[in-house]
């Protein structure tokens, strides 16, 4: 008899990411992931795969994370980041064995690389201070004194980083393999992003903010440059999001990755393809209301990485598409001829495709599978399971598979969603109910494993997630509809939720209802409690309270605000109004607050002044704080940070609900 699920099984879990295939398409190599609980960290391995045989081996075994693997072009060596030395530094690694080669040693890290076609040197872009190469160590001072930090702009600032450092600009550089020469390619003060190189060498894409406004953050055009001549070439330079880009395998086309500024966060990312010999550009997947990308939430899947789109030498493209509560693999050609390429109810949270098109290595998961590789023979259409590392934790634990339920919410749109019965459902008896709310909040609950929310369910509590209006995956409308209007029709769609599970399943006991959610979850969780007294226990994790001091102390407040609630504070009744902290003496249910101290996107003092002011009118309340968690902490805090708030998630729900 299988056993009921547990917090500690997320040390028992691995997860399996980034596979990428070899140059000739027959072996791959991919990300193995777990949670050591001695050494309260995670660790990352290179695997490496058979394609023919699907023989699984491990190939590196140092106390680091990996990321970042690429082939070098003839494929004999495989190239990624460890943090081995710390900062994440750039290694190569022999195929036929060996120590991995330390390639860099920069004085803070590398940020990405592109290997030359020449296999000679490695392209990559990392931090330098202005003033100062790479390669420059930093100064050693004994008893070194603290020093003010001078701000001047309104980026200054990022959750997972802290204090952003001054004068250090993301540049791009070049290394030779044989000696390990570093040279810089650029010279100037700009932050640049490295995309892509031609398989010819001749040509680098790169990304590049060049306005005074460096506090403007989504204005990165992108630039085509002649390596030699250093001749630059705008591909395009809209205001939104482009970046993801890569050339044909004959060089004629760079197929790129854009939403526009027109909707600002909320808006659908597509496919674009740049002729190189006409100079124009289009948008290929102009036909799908649907956003290109794994916009899906989850907890169990680390160092997922997945290519914004793979070529093949036929000029045909795959990418993910975020349909509905589903990631699926799409397959379009540069005609304009698109179609699924991976079935439904299901992720796909990586992917890479062979050269020749017949071949692709796929890491999928679906709500009751924590996720594994499989090759997928494209032309057959059948697919075949390549790794097992969770077969045994499947074949001992009892998990639960949610049911998909649709239904009316405000103004007549159907809302998608989720239903998990109790992990000990007995026919007639009654359960509480537990809604979980996800952040973004154009992200979405998707078809995939998600470990918190298997844990209240068999903890004996029906569980609930939609996605309400404001979530990806669905129309372009759809997500922009929370916009503007934070608590309105995104709360009626969760209630409606409510509503109709309520009627529809007598098993749920309607006096018994809880709440739950982090970030835009937790926003809503603070207004629900502000705004009904239907449930009887409540838990807010990493929200806003106050959108005018979210406004300045936010990493991003200066903008999100604006763009969500559609004013700065030349209005701050507009904000106020969409505060949860005004309606904090309406507040009758017993609320856990939860918040790391680290935590620069919804800032701690969110937490802090709901807390307080529920405090001092006598609401029952409770504070949590997480010492060294930032933002992420529910998904890649440090792991007994994880288990303490899983625990007192359970343990206030089993006091009051």
């Amino acid at each position: 008899m299988k056993r009921i699920l547990e917090k500690e099984d997320l040390y028992k879990l691995t997860s399996i990411s980034s596979p990428v295939l070899s140059p000739n398409g027959q072996e791959a190599v991919a990300i193995r992931t777990i949670m050591d609980q001695g050494k309260n960290k995670y660790l990352s391995y290179l695997i490496h795969i058979h394609v023919d045989t699907n023989e699984v081996s491990q190939w590196t075994f140092s106390e680091e994370r990996i990321s970042a693997l690429s082939w070098s072009p003839d494929g004999n060596f495989v190239a990624f980041l460890s943090t081995r030395d710390k900062q994440k530094q750039l290694f190569i690694l022999s195929k036929n064995g060996g120590e991995a080669k330390q390639i860099t040693k920069f004085v803070d890290g590398v940020n990405s690389y592109l290997w030359d076609p020449s296999n000679e040197k490695i392209w990559f872009s990392a931090n330098v201070q202005e003033g100062k190469e790479f390669t420059e160590a930093k100064e050693e001072k004994k008893d070194e004194l603290p020093t003010a930090y001078v701000v001047e702009g309104m980026r200054y600032k990022m959750n997972g980083v802290g204090l952003i450092k001054r004068k250090s600009y993301n540049q791009i550089g070049v290394v030779s393999l044989a000696d390990l020469h570093v040279s810089r390619f650029i010279t100037d003060t700009y932050n640049y992003s490295l995309l892509s190189i031609s398989h010819d060498g001749r040509f680098l894409v790169v990304g590049v903010n060049r306005t005074k406004d460096q506090d403007n953050d989504w204005h990165s055009p992108i630039i085509l440059i002649d390596i030699k001549s250093k001749k630059e070439t705008v591909i395009a330079n809209e205001e939104g999001y482009i970046g993801g880009a890569a050339f044909s395998f004959d060089d004629r086309y760079i197929a790129f990755v854009s939403s526009d500024f027109t909707y600002r966060n909320a808006g659908h990312a597509h496919l674009y393809i740049y002729d190189v010999e006409q100079k124009r550009y289009w948008n290929l997947t102009e036909s799908l209301d649907l956003p290109i990308g794994d916009y899906s939430v989850a907890d169990v899947q680390q160092n997922v990485s997945a290519p914004s789109l793979v070529w093949t030498e036929a000029n045909d493209l795959y990418f993910q598409l975020s349909t509905s509560g589903d990631v699926r693999l799409y397959y379009a050609t540069l005609e304009g001829a698109i179609y699924p390429a991976s079935p439904e109810d299901e992720h796909v949270y990586g992917y890479d495709v062979s050269r020749k098109g017949d071949i692709a290595i796929l890491a999928i998961s679906n709500p009751v599978f924590p996720g594994e590789l499989f090759k997928y023979e494209i032309a057959l259409g059948e697919r075949k399971q390549i790794t097992y590392f969770n077969d045994e934790w499947l074949q001992e634990v009892k998990v639960v598979e949610p049911q998909p339920i649709s239904y009316e919410g405000s103004n007549g749109w159907t809302i998608h969603g989720w239903l998990m019965k109790p992990a000990n459902y007995k026919e007639g008896e009654k359960y509480p109910l537990i809604v979980e709310i996800h952040g973004g909040p154009h992200t979405m609950y998707a078809n995939t494993f998600f470990h918190e929310l298997q844990l209240l369910a068999a903890q004996g509590y029906g569980v609930l997630y939609v996605n309400p209006r404001g979530s990806h995956g669905y129309s372009q409308q759809f997500v922009n509809a929370c916009r503007n209007d934070y608590g309105g029709g995104d709360y009626e769609d969760i209630m409606a939720g409510v509503d109709y599970v309520l009627a529809q399943n007598n098993w749920i006991n309607a006096t018994r209802l809880g709440v739950t959610g982090g970030s835009y979850g937790g926003f809503m969780t603070n207004w629900i409690v502000g705004h009904t007294n239907r449930f009887k226990a409540a838990v807010t994790q990493r929200s806003i309270s106050n959108w005018i001091s979210f406004f300045g102390v936010s990493d991003i407040g200066y903008y999100f605000t604006e763009w969500q609630i559609g004013k700065d504070m030349n209005d701050i009744d507009k904000l106020w109004n969409h505060s949860p902290l005004k309606y904090a003496n309406h507040v009758a249910t017993p609320l856990l607050i939860l918040h790391g101290e680290k935590d620069d996107r919804c800032p701690i003092e969110q937490a802090e002044q709901f807390y307080i002011t529920l405090k001092s009118m006598g609401k029952v309340t409770q504070f949590v704080r997480f010492p060294k968690a930032d933002h992420n902490l529910s998904r890649e805090g440090i792991p007994n940070l994880r288990q303490q708030r899983l625990e007192h998630i359970i343990d206030w729900f089993k006091e009051y609900l």
